[in-house]
């Protein structure tokens, strides 16, 4: 299922027509009678493992709800896909994509929502004890997940009390009842400190939560953008136009119009009411939460009222192994790309994600401790805070997105003894499978960084040992004049 003619520059005001888009552009599959209950998971997981660009997965006539009811998964996890998501060209390579994603991210001006009276998220409505989540094929992903997430391709909407800037941020959320979410979020992410000051003044939290929304609203909702800033406006300024809102009758909060599922409802204090959740398989590759007997309940959503389209979608953005690629341009690679250029460090060739694990950092290196200050500036820097357990820079003649020259340029530039440096107290998240029991208890969540200086020793580069493989250039010359013949993919 490959269409021939590429489409690019449109931006999508929804999830339904982004996907259709995607028919026409891509690979994609339709997979018929699935089970919600880990086989979506399961061939979701495998997809993502076995095929390098993986195809747009769409389930249908899931096992026991209707046709139309679907959930889609790997939305955007072929580069091509992604580069539609942007509205940007799509026969561009990977590496010049995903900068050109990360200027637009940059320079995009906010253009705040636009509201109306209504929308397609608008079409069904459940209030009261009509409500019921499990009226929704919401899949169990994983063999040992405490439930049905409903919630990971979501978006949770709340206002701060005291600035009153409106806050967009993705959390899991577990299918309790029919009328009850569970909901999970990391210390120090905005959501948690939104719901945090209504609760310390014993209130609960209003709430709005999509499930299942275009591609550059759910980009926006789980991006990291600095504390006060709208979600919402920024998503306009990537579009170019303004995301249409509805105000939610009961809490006055905006709802995306084009979403495919909403709720309004609240969070209390979990001390008032709290529930076990999880566990789940977490971006780690391990199952995290499992509250279970820890005496610390997570938050719940008091679900008031629920908004669906007719025939809705469920986005599927439940973490995969960490080896398996889920979103085709590294975005966030490219925006610490930007960072580091803003945080002062020169001539850098390229930067690359590989795993959340794992950053590397392409430079030329100009002076002695150029390499150490790119090292420094990745762990500092917003993008690469939490991840990068192991940060790896190198020359500019190796390639940071591919990872088969990096572990080259580690085995024959890193002297283990000098070129290995271990930053201790960084921050950290409780997702993190190494930390202690002694840390979760007292709350201490940071970690350390292995820094990798796989270049060549600036005081003696240019006696290091000349490259023997075929230049880059010459390489890409001779494979677009054999490919045909030789059946090289296209990248």
């Amino acid at each position: 299922m490959l269409a021939a003619a590429p489409v690019s520059g449109a931006v999508y005001d929804d999830l339904q027509s982004f996907v259709a888009a995607c028919q026409e552009l891509d690979e994609w599959r339709l997979i018929d009678g699935a089970d919600w209950d880990l086989e979506i998971g399961a061939l979701t997981e495998a997809t993502a493992e076995l095929i390098a660009e993986p195809p747009l997965l769409l389930f249908d006539n899931v096992r026991g709800y209707p046709a139309g009811y679907r959930v889609v998964s790997l939305l955007v996890a072929s580069y091509r896909r992604a580069a539609l998501a942007m509205g940007l060209p799509i026969d561009r390579p990977k590496l010049e994509l995903m900068r050109l994603a990360a200027r637009k991210v940059k320079e995009a001006r906010p253009i705040e929502p636009e509201r109306v009276s209504g929308g397609p998220v608008m079409d069904r409505i459940q209030q009261g004890e009509a409500v019921d989540l499990l009226s929704f094929p919401a899949p169990r992903y994983h063999a040992m997940d405490g439930g049905r997430y409903i919630g990971t391709g979501d978006s949770l909407i709340c206002r701060d009390p005291d600035g009153g800037f409106v806050n967009m941020g993705t959390y899991r959320m577990q299918v309790h009842e029919r009328n009850l979410l569970g909901l999970w979020m990391s210390p120090g992410q905005h959501g948690r400190q939104i719901c945090q000051r209504y609760w310390d003044r014993g209130q609960a939290c209003p709430v709005v939560a999509t499930f299942g929304a275009d591609p550059l609203l759910f980009m926006g909702s789980h991006t990291k953008i600095p504390w006060g800033t709208s979600e919402l406006a920024t998503v306009g300024g990537l579009r170019g136009r303004p995301v249409q809102i509805v105000e939610g009758p009961l809490t006055g909060l905006p709802i995306p119009a084009f979403a495919e599922i909403a709720i309004e409802g609240e969070v209390p204090p979990p001390s008032v009411e709290g529930r076990d959740e999880g566990p789940f398989g977490e971006w780690p590759g391990y199952y995290s939460g499992g509250t279970r007997g820890t005496g610390e309940p997570q938050p719940v959503i008091r679900v008031k009222v629920l908004y669906h389209r007719e025939n809705p979608m469920i986005l599927n953005e439940a973490p995969l192994w960490p080896g398996a690629p889920k979103h085709g341009l590294p975005i966030n690679a490219g925006i610490l790309w930007d960072q580091l250029e803003a945080a002062g460090i020169q001539d850098i060739a390229g930067v690359g994600f590989h795993t959340p694990y794992m950053i590397v950092v392409s430079i030329r290196q100009r002076y002695a401790g150029h390499a150490k200050q790119a090292g420094h500036a990745v762990i500092a820097c917003s993008a690469g805070a939490r991840n990068g357990r192991y940060v790896v820079v190198v020359d500019e003649d190796i390639d940071p997105t591919d990872l088969k020259e990096v572990l080259w340029a580690m085995e024959t530039r890193v002297d283990p003894a000098s070129d290995i440096e271990v930053v201790a107290g960084c921050w950290g998240t409780p997702l993190d499978p190494r930390m202690s029991p002694q840390q979760r208890e007292t709350r201490d969540h940071t970690n350390s960084r292995a820094i990798f200086y796989a270049v060549r020793p600036f005081l003696w580069k240019d006696r290091f040992p000349q490259v023997s493989r075929s230049p880059r250039e010459l390489r890409q010359s001779v494979v677009e004049k054999y490919r045909d013949l030789l059946g090289f993919p296209r990248t």
